[in-house]
């Protein structure tokens, strides 16, 4: 076995190409606007990654389709961005993660964050043992979601609402409008009523109505927001991989993509994120979506 020390040059050129693995982007992925919640966090807790961002707003809402079809699109908008050069990717919607996140980890080559309702947090935090969680259906019905409860919940009575609506609103930017008002009193007066001191915003999307509840509730519902912990682990998983970004550069703006027109995520980046980033237009093609008319798949 040799034990030869090598070369300069070839420690060089190692050196050169773990430069570029950490120059390389994260990439961060949800079925339309709500994960630019996630990127918010994630640009505060690590201001020198690069972030390239994909909606996949033509399809929006995924807490409407079926498990097949998130799983599918999933996959495919993973593997693009894995094409462009992302050397992580943070699957930035609940019910993406809660669908697809195990098959989707199997079949890429980067590693993988989800995201999940924060059971556990609220748990720990309510002092009247009732909760409120609001989510897709989808991500209420799944087995990741149930396994949660099961793990977390003890002595804590969860009241799980769908957010029937909420999505779409958000992916309209509308977050205080009076028609919105209305429905999320609907879904908060119950949780109120029943005794819940503690909300799970079960959605990446849901943080963008944060003013609104808070107008809403006042002090009586403590908002459960998990981006900032999503943030975290992602550092978390690239120290672990020995992927960081040199530090001390803070990385360009986000490079933002959409399978739609891209003009109500450029609104919302402005009016949201403070961001006046252009929005490029994508096709990525997937099973389920790949023939022209397959919109309503």
């Amino acid at each position: 076995m040799s034990t030869e020390t090598p070369s300069p040059s070839v420690r060089t050129v190692s050196a050169d190409l773990n430069a570029q693995a950490n120059a390389a982007p994260v990439g961060i992925f949800d079925s339309g606007l709500g994960g630019l919640s996630v990127l918010r966090a994630v640009r505060a807790q690590l201001p020198d990654e690069a972030l390239l961002y994909v909606a996949d707003s033509l399809y929006a809402p995924y807490g409407e389709r079926d498990d097949d079809f998130i799983a599918d699109r999933t996959l495919a908008i993973g593997e693009w961005l894995v094409k462009q050069g992302a050397k992580a990717l943070v699957v930035a919607c609940n019910t993406a993660t809660a669908q697809s996140i195990a098959l989707v980890r199997e079949k890429l080559s980067i590693p993988l964050i989800g995201v999940e309702p924060g059971i556990k947090p609220a748990a720990l935090q309510s002092k009247t043992r009732v909760a409120g969680v609001l989510a897709t259906q989808v991500t209420l019905r799944s087995a990741r979601f149930q396994a949660l409860l099961d793990r977390y919940a003890a002595d804590c009575r969860f009241l799980c609402q769908p957010g029937h609506g909420l999505v779409q609103a958000v992916e309209r930017c509308d977050v205080g409008s009076a028609e919105l008002r209305a429905l999320l009193r609907s879904y908060l007066e119950p949780m109120l009523d029943a005794g819940a001191d503690t909300l799970v915003l079960g959605c990446t999307h849901y943080p963008f109505f944060d003013a609104t509840i808070r107008d809403l509730v006042g002090d009586r519902l403590t908002l459960i927001d998990t981006s900032v912990a999503i943030a975290r682990q992602l550092e978390r998983v690239l120290d672990q991989h020995g992927l960081r970004a040199a530090t001390g550069i803070p990385a360009a703006l986000p490079r933002f993509y959409s399978t739609d027109d891209g003009q109500h995520q450029k609104q919302l980046a402005a009016t949201l994120l403070h961001l006046d980033a252009e929005v490029t237009q994508v096709v990525i093609p997937s099973r389920r979506t790949a023939a022209p008319d397959s919109q309503a798949a």
